[in-house]
C-alpha cells in the first residue's frame, strides 16, 4: 500500500547512497549511473567541494527570505551571468520557464509565443502550455492562450516569426523529445528573425546547461546571444534550484512585486550552486569535451551499427540511442539495470544517456560496452 499519488511509473529500485558515479540500492546492489538523476548530479554523488559548501552553510543559516539582501545570491549570480545579464533564482526548470514567459510578455507588451513540437519546458500551466507534447497537455485544457507551435529544424518556422510575437522559446537539443540537436543554419536563422522582428529569444538550457554539452551552455556552440536563458537541474547538483538569466535591458520589466518565490535563492541551494559553478572551470569543460570525443567514437563504431539501433544523436555527454521498434526502450532499461547500469528513456523509443560529467573515460567505456552487449542480445519479452 502507498500513500503517494501514482504520478510516476517507478522502477522497483530504492537508491540509498552514492559515491562518485556509483549508486547503491537498499539491497546492497551497486550501479554505474548514466543518468545523473535526469541530468542533475553532473558532479556525481558526495562531491567533496559541493558537500563541504552545503555542510558549512547548513551550520549557519538555511533560509531567511527575499525581503533581505543576500551576498550569496549576488555572488552566485556573478558566477552564473555576465555583467550584461540579470538573474532571477527559483526552484526548478519549470519555474524558470514560467518566469521567462512572464518576463517576455511583461517586457514586450505582447502575448503570443512560438514554441516547438516535441519540445519540453515543464508541467505547470505556463510551461506546459509551451510544451509540444500532446500527451503531457492532455486533460488540462484550456491552457494558456496565444502559444503556437512549429516543427523543430523546419525552415518554415522562420517565417512564423513576426512582430506579433513576444518570444520564441526552444531547446538547442530537444532532450525529452528524443535528444535531437538543432541544425546550426536553422537556429541561426531563427535567432536572426527574432532580432529583426523585435522578438525575444528564450533558450531553455535546463538539460543542456552547466557543462552537459562541453560548454557552460549549449547555445554557446551555436554563436547565439539569447535574450533570456533558463537553467536548473545540474545547477545545484541535486539541491533544488533554477535560474532565469535575462538581458539587463529587461530588468525594468521585472521590478519589485512583479514576480517572486518564497524559496527561490534558498541559501543551501545557493551554496551548492556556487560550488558547482566554481568547479565548472575552463579546464573541467575541456576535459568534458575530450571525454566526449572518445564516447562518440565508441558510439559510432560499436553501437550505431547494431541491428537494434536506428541512429545515435546528441552532443557532448548528452546522448540519444534510437532503438528499433522490436526493442522497447523500457525493456532495454530494465535489462541494463540487471546488468548494473542505470539509463533513461526519451520520446521516439530513445535510450537516453546523461552520465555525470566527472565520469572517467574507463567508466564511460564500461557503460557503453554494457549497453552494446545488451543490445546485441536477442529481443526479450517485456520485463
Amino acid at each position: 500500500m502507498t500513500h503517494l499519488f501514482p504520478t510516476y511509473d517507478r522502477f522497483p529500485i530504492d537508491l540509498v547512497s552514492g559515491t562518485g558515479v556509483h549508486l547503491t540500492d537498499a539491497t546492497g546492489q551497486t550501479y554505474l549511473d548514466m543518468t545523473s538523476g535526469i541530468g542533475v548530479c553532473s558532479f556525481g554523488y558526495a562531491h567533496p567541494a559541493i558537500t563541504a559548501a552545503v555542510s558549512d552553510q547548513m551550520t549557519r543559516l538555511w533560509h531567511t527570505s527575499n525581503l533581505y539582501a543576500s551576498a550569496l545570491q549576488e555572488h552566485t549570480a556573478d558566477l552564473l551571468a555576465t555583467p550584461a545579464q540579470r538573474v532571477f533564482f527559483c526552484n526548478s526548470g519549470t519555474e524558470a520557464n514560467e518566469a521567462a514567459l512572464k518576463l517576455a510578455r511583461k517586457a514586450t507588451g505582447r502575448t503570443q509565443v512560438l514554441a516547438f513540437n516535441n519540445g519540453f519546458h515543464g508541467r505547470t500551466f505556463g510551461a506546459m502550455s509551451m510544451t509540444g507534447n500532446p500527451s503531457i497537455r492532455e486533460g488540462f485544457g484550456p491552457l494558456v492562450p496565444d502559444i503556437q507551435f512549429a516543427d523543430y529544424n523546419d525552415p518554415a518556422a522562420v517565417t512564423a516569426i513576426t512582430p506579433a510575437l513576444a518570444a520564441v522559446i526552444l531547446e538547442v537539443i530537444q532532450g525529452e523529445g528524443g535528444v535531437y540537436p538543432a541544425d546550426t543554419t536553422w537556429l541561426t536563422a531563427i535567432a536572426a528573425a527574432c532580432h529583426q522582428n523585435g522578438v525575444l529569444l528564450i533558450v531553455d538550457e535546463v538539460q543542456t546547461g552547466i557543462g552537459r554539452t562541453g560548454t557552460r551552455f549549449g547555445y554557446q556552440q551555436y554563436g547565439l546571444t539569447p535574450d533570456i536563458v533558463t537553467c536548473a537541474k545540474a545547477l545545484g547538483n541535486g539541491l533544488p534550484i533554477g535560474a532565469m538569466i535575462g538581458s539587463a535591458a529587461l530588468a525594468p520589466a521585472f521590478g519589485p512585486g512583479v514576480h517572486g518565490s518564497t524559496f527561490g535563492g534558498n541559501l543551501l541551494a545557493l551554496a551548492a550552486a556556487s560550488a558547482v559553478l566554481t568547479a565548472l572551470t575552463p579546464d573541467f569543460l575541456a576535459q568534458v569535451q575530450h571525454k566526449a570525443i572518445g564516447v562518440w567514437q565508441q558510439l559510432t563504431t560499436e553501437i550505431a551499427p547494431l541491428p537494434a539501433v536506428t541512429g545515435v544523436s546528441g552532443r557532448g555527454l548528452m546522448i540519444g540511442i534510437h532503438l528499433a521498434p522490436d526493442r522497447p526502450v523500457t525493456t532495454v532499461i530494465r535489462q541494463l539495470q540487471a546488468a548494473g547500469v542505470l539509463t533513461l528513456a526519451a520520446k521516439h523509443n530513445t535510450l537516453r544517456l546523461l552520465p555525470p560529467l566527472i565520469s572517467t573515460p574507463a567508466e564511460l567505456n564500461l557503460g557503453l560496452t554494457t549497453i552494446a552487449n545488451v543490445l546485441k542480445e536477442e529481443p526479450h519479452e517485456s520485463l
